[in-house]
């Protein structure tokens, strides 16, 4: 039995009219009280019922972090001195990678991976753009992005802007970045994720730096399929 028919069992069972005012005021006194429990347990089933739901698991191995950099984007320059941001890509799914070519690491190790990732890919590549965003805009020019990113594959693009262009475009996607000095000059010390951006901008995924090829060309394809 719901709560709702016992209050309509206790509705029939309250005369409407009674000659008796002191019997009368107490029998709407409990009318009362009882109403106001059934509307509580009512309202306190249907909060439980929502808590219970369950989430429906993501369909993709990285983090959907969209919530997190509503808005992110970058206005920085292509090899050429073209002005490029998010909306020049929009019709591809974007890998967003920052890093800088006198990196020792992780930053070689993630463009070859991305060209293995590229070569499983086989003919969907043509639809999707990685894009190399240098933090180090001091020793990494125009020229020298030219000739060092597309050598992990011919599509691949470098970006870069001036110090505060690079900041404003680190920031906005959430990633670190700082300068450690050293003998021969200075490192930097950076986030090494990777963002996977479906095409009009959704969703942005977050995979981490050891996620590996074949789950990237997994949640690549599903961003084919699912985000035009």
């Amino acid at each position: 039995m719901s709560e709702f028919s016992v209050f309509a069992d206790f509705m029939v069972a309250i005369p409407l009219q009674s000659t008796d005012g002191v019997k009368a005021a107490m029998c709407r006194h409990k009318f009362f009280r009882v109403f106001a429990l059934l509307c509580a347990v009512s309202l306190g089933s249907a909060v439980l019922a929502g808590c219970g739901e369950k989430e429906l698991p993501s369909p993709y191995q990285a983090i959907d972090v969209g919530w997190q950099h509503e808005g992110a984007d970058f206005h920085l320059a292509d090899p050429t001195g073209r002005a490029r941001s998010l909306a020049d890509f929009r019709d591809k799914v974007i890998v967003l990678f920052f890093g800088y070519t006198h990196c020792p690491d992780v930053c070689p190790t993630t463009l070859a991976d991305m060209a293995q990732v590229m070569r499983l890919l086989g003919k969907q590549a043509d639809q999707v753009q990685v894009l190399f965003v240098t933090l180090d805009p001091e020793r990494d020019t125009g020229a020298l992005l030219a000739q060092y990113v597309p050598a992990f594959y011919p599509s691949f693009m470098g970006l870069r802007g001036d110090a505060q262009a690079t900041a404003e475009a680190a920031r906005s996607f959430g990633v670190s970045y700082q300068k450690q000095m050293n003998k021969s000059g200075y490192t930097l010390d950076h986030s090494s994720s990777l963002y996977l951006i479906g095409m009009n901008g959704r969703p942005m995924l977050l995979a981490p730096y050891d996620q590996g090829a074949e789950l990237l060309v997994q949640d690549i394809r599903l961003l084919l399929t699912t985000s035009r």
